[in-house]
């Protein structure tokens, strides 16, 4: 995938196909320590330890619709690739936790892309399901928690376009705010 918004949108999507309420969304872009990491939990059915063991083979799914699943192999080699590492857990009935971290400067690595995006798309088509989403730059952090959101934005839906625009607005200057680095002015040029 071009963008790592783009894996986080699908391991999210599976959340959400495995019944979860909550997805909690984390990224971390530690510059001064050269890494990159991602993590993304949900309190959906879980897997058995079967499927667990067997998931992250891209000829496997749980998904009716078709017969692959790459989502969690493409994740897992483009973590190994940047000389990070993956890891997926989970457990029946409590959720999945999956993480990736990337050597932050690696050349392979993909830009973290459009969170802002990404989280609209999320919110957008699954109004009902609450997002936590935390972006960290350093020692900066920016966090969006949806089931906060409704109880001050009374009256007002989630889905309505106003509202929608004004939060992938808030997102996006948010999150290039924390790329910001005061010491130096400069911002990371590959996300």
């Amino acid at each position: 995938m071009k963008e790592i918004a783009l894996h986080i949108m699908d391991i999210a999507e599976n959340g959400i196909s495995a019944g979860a309420s909550l997805i909690r969304i984390l990224v971390n872009e530690d510059r001064q320590n050269n890494l990159l990491t991602v993590e993304i939990e949900d309190n959906g059915r879980g897997m058995p330890a079967e499927m667990l063991a067997q998931v992250t083979d891209p000829f496997i799914t749980s998904r009716t619709t078709r017969r692959v699943g790459l989502g969690l192999s493409l994740l897992q080699a483009a973590a190994q690739r940047c000389e990070g590492e993956f890891k997926l857990e989970s457990e029946l009935g409590k959720g999945t936790r999956t993480f990736a971290s990337f050597q932050y400067d690696h050349i392979d690595r993909a830009p973290v892309g459009d969170m802002a995006g990404t989280l609209t798309v999320l919110m957008m088509g699954n109004p009902n399901i609450d997002f936590n989403y935390t972006h960290q730059v350093d020692k900066k952090e920016f966090t969006l928690d949806t089931a906060e959101l409704r109880k001050e934005m009374e009256g007002f839906s989630m889905t309505d376009p106003t509202v929608m625009v004004h939060l992938t607005r808030t997102i996006r200057n948010a999150v290039s705010e924390l790329r910001i680095n005061t010491n130096k002015g400069d911002t990371d040029d590959k996300s």
